[in-house]
């Protein structure tokens, strides 16, 4: 190794043991990471993209109303700073920010070309900071709790250079990254079910044999990054209009071809709802009843081989989305597999 590259990691190092980001969470608290910052409203603008920017708070509200999850025991994580993203991102794709049509591409709402970027920063790229937040905290939760959920986060179009479909920052590379460091892990796992290809964390761990890539995913829908897809180790693709229970069993054949293959210490699980039968973006034809076994063959997964989990809400363009994950929360906590406030003790 050069004497440059000593450098940089030992600069990129420094920068993740200087973070605030990883803090000691009380045992009263659940590993559930949500605040009132993930969701984005201003003036209406949100509305013109399809995704729901309140999904994240419906969720806890579903799941407080349930009676599952008490309101205090929800952690509250810090928003990523500068430095937190420069663990992955460069300086120049982070000043690419501060430039508020850059901004309106990634997101896909032109009229963000038009606003201030004081405003884009607080409006907009402050909740995903937050959230970048909750999905570096989440590991070191995972590795202490045995799960973590992050009620937002799973930003997989984003790499450390571009960002695009709704995904400004790459909360899942910066995860890892952390975990490497802080929990002294080597061997991660991302599971990525979201209906998209997961090109972002593609590209950035595209030469790194520490993290092994199973991504379920519909190739006929954005992105199409075909360089990308050189980097996935298992690639199942799942083609338009595919119906629940094929899904479903080409699910259980990838878990254990995966599991056969790879011994991870950590597994970070994308869990995008845009698989829901009549999701304008994800085309596929899953019904509700399917995600919530979708959720639980994957915890029950990690729960069989002792690894740690990390549960990213991702990608989901309807309005029902924030429902369904709320009940496929519900059902983890009633099969045993995550412990909320008042719901049932963890194996």
């Amino acid at each position: 190794m050069s004497s440059s590259s000593l450098n940089d990691a030992e600069a990129l190092r420094s920068r993740i043991l200087s973070s605030k980001l990883y803090f000691d969470v009380p045992l009263s608290k659940v590993p559930l990471l949500y605040s009132n910052s993930y969701d984005i409203a201003f003036l209406g603008i949100e509305k013109l993209h399809p995704f729901d920017s309140s999904k994240w708070g419906n969720i806890c509200q579903f799941l407080i109303s349930f009676g599952i999850l008490d309101k205090r025991c929800i952690v509250e994580p810090l928003e990523a700073s500068e430095d937190d993203l420069l663990v992955v991102h460069s300086e120049s794709y982070l000043n690419s920010l501060k430039e508020s049509s850059n901004v309106a591409r990634i997101v896909e709402v032109p009229p963000v070309a038009l606003l201030p970027n004081c405003l884009v920063q607080k409006k907009v790229l402050f909740p995903f900071r937050k959230q970048v937040g909750g999905t570096i905290l989440a590991a070191k939760l995972a590795k202490e709790r045995g799960w973590a959920i992050n009620i937002g986060g799973g930003f997989h179009h984003c790499s450390a250079e571009r960002g695009g479909g709704f995904c400004a920052y790459a909360d899942i590379s910066l995860c890892i990254h952390f975990a490497y460091v802080r929990l002294n892990m080597s061997r991660v796992m991302i599971i990525d079910l979201d209906a998209h290809q997961g090109n972002g964390h593609e590209l950035d761990f595209a030469n790194d044999s520490r993290v092994y890539i199973l991504d379920m995913y519909n190739p006929g829908i954005y992105p199409f990054d075909y360089e990308a897809r050189n980097y996935i180790d298992q690639k199942v693709e799942v083609k338009s209009g595919t119906l629940t229970e094929e899904y479903l069993r080409k699910l259980d054949e990838a878990l254990q071809v995966a599991g056969n293959r790879f011994d991870p210490e950590l597994i970070v699980y994308n869990a995008g709802t845009d698989i829901l039968d009549g999701d304008p973006l994800g085309r596929l034809k899953i019904s509700p009843e399917g995600i919530v076994q979708r959720d639980e063959k994957v915890f029950q997964f990690a729960c069989e081989k002792n690894i740690p989990i990390v549960m990213l809400t991702s990608g989901g363009y309807m309005k029902s989305s924030a429902r369904v994950i709320a009940d496929s929360i519900v059902n983890l906590s009633k099969k045993c597999l995550i412990q909320t406030s008042k719901g049932h003790t963890s194996t």
